[in-house]
C-alpha cells in the first residue's frame, strides 16, 4: 500500500503548487507555446538581456507558474522552459533517451526567443541549467548520458528524485539485492566536475523507502561514496519547516538530507524549491 501511494505521488506531486507565501513573488512575463504541448517557454517581464547571449533554465515535472515564481524568488535571470509529462520516471526517461530531443528543445526555444523584438537574431544560449522534482529526474539522466548534451549543462538541481533499480529486480539490499549503479553513472560523472568547481550540482532528498526500487537515500549514499565525500550529520531547520539531518559536498556539489518518510515529506521538497534554487545560484557566483 505504501509503495502504491508513493508511486502515485511520483506521478502527480510535481503539479501541486506551493502554499501561499508572501515571500515568494509572482512572476510575470510572456508565455510561448512550443511544438510539444508538454513544453512551455517563458520570458520573464523583468528579464534584462546583456549582449547576444542568454541563460536557459529547463525544469522537469512541476507546475509552470510555481516554478517561474520560484525562479524569480531565487533571482535567477534566465529564460525558462518547463516540461511536464504524465506518469512516472519512464515518462521522462523514455523520450529523452533520444539524444537529439534536448538539443531540439533548446533549438526551438532559441528560435522562438530570437523572434521576439527585444532579442537579436544572433542570440545564443550561455549557461544552461536543468532541474527536476520527483519523476522528472528521468529526463535529466537521459540528458546527462549523452556526450553532446553533457557539456552543455552547467547546473543541475534534483529535488527528491534520484532512483535506480535493485539487482535482482525488486530485491532490497537487506535481502541480498544491490543497486544497479549503471543508471547512476551520469550523475557521478557530473558530480566529479562539481566537486572541482566546474559544474553546479544540488540534490535534496527525504527518507522515503519505496521498497521495490532504490530510495533517494540509497542512491545519494552511493553517489557520496563514489565521489569520495562524507555525509555529515546536522540538525537544522530547512525551508518551510523541513528538518535537515545531513549534508555532504565540496565546491559546486551539495547533497542535503531531510527527515520524513511519508508523502507529505516528499511534497515538502517541492515546497522548498525557492530556497534550493537560490542555493544553486549562490554556488554559481
Amino acid at each position: 500500500m505504501r509503495r502504491a501511494i508513493f508511486l502515485s505521488l511520483l506521478g502527480i506531486a510535481g503539479f501541486l503548487s506551493i502554499p501561499t507565501n508572501a515571500q515568494v513573488p509572482t512572476a510575470t512575463g510572456k508565455t510561448i507555446a512550443m511544438s510539444d504541448p508538454a513544453w512551455s517557454l517563458f520570458i520573464p517581464s523583468d528579464y534584462v538581456r546583456t549582449g547576444t547571449s542568454a541563460d536557459l533554465l529547463v525544469h522537469f515535472h512541476g507546475d509552470p507558474a510555481t516554478y517561474r515564481n520560484n525562479a524569480k524568488y531565487a533571482k535567477l535571470s534566465a529564460i525558462i522552459v518547463t516540461v511536464n509529462y504524465s506518469g512516472l520516471s519512464s515518462a521522462y526517461s523514455t523520450p529523452f533517451s533520444n539524444t537529439a530531443l534536448f538539443g531540439n528543445l533548446m533549438s526551438e526555444a532559441l528560435t522562438k526567443v530570437r523572434a521576439e523584438t527585444d532579442f537579436p537574431d544572433n542570440l545564443t544560449w550561455n549557461k544552461v541549467g536543468v532541474s527536476s522534482f520527483s519523476a522528472g529526474y528521468g529526463a535529466v539522466r537521459g540528458i546527462l548520458r549523452d556526450t553532446l548534451n553533457f557539456p552543455r549543462v552547467a547546473a543541475v538541481l534534483l529535488l527528491d528524485g534520484l532512483h535506480t533499480s535493485y539487482i535482482p529486480e525488486g530485491t532490497v539490499v537487506e535481502k541480498g539485492g544491490v543497486l544497479d549503479t549503471t543508471s547512476l553513472m551520469p550523475f557521478v560523472q557530473f558530480g566529479r566536475l562539481a566537486i572541482r568547481g566546474e559544474k553546479r550540482f544540488v540534490i535534496t532528498h527525504s527518507e522515503i523507502f519505496p521498497g521495490t526500487f532504490a530510495s533517494t537515500t540509497e542512491t545519494t549514499d552511493y553517489l557520496i561514496a563514489a565521489l569520495g565525500l562524507t555525509r555529515k550529520p546536522v540538525l537544522r531547520w530547512g525551508p518551510g519547516g523541513m528538518q535537515q539531518l545531513s549534508e555532504a559536498g565540496l565546491k559546486g556539489m551539495s547533497i542535503l538530507g531531510f527527515a520524513g518518510n511519508a508523502g507529505p515529506d516528499h511534497i515538502d521538497q517541492l515546497h522548498g524549491m525557492p530556497a534550493f534554487l537560490r542555493l544553486v545560484r549562490s554556488q554559481s557566483r
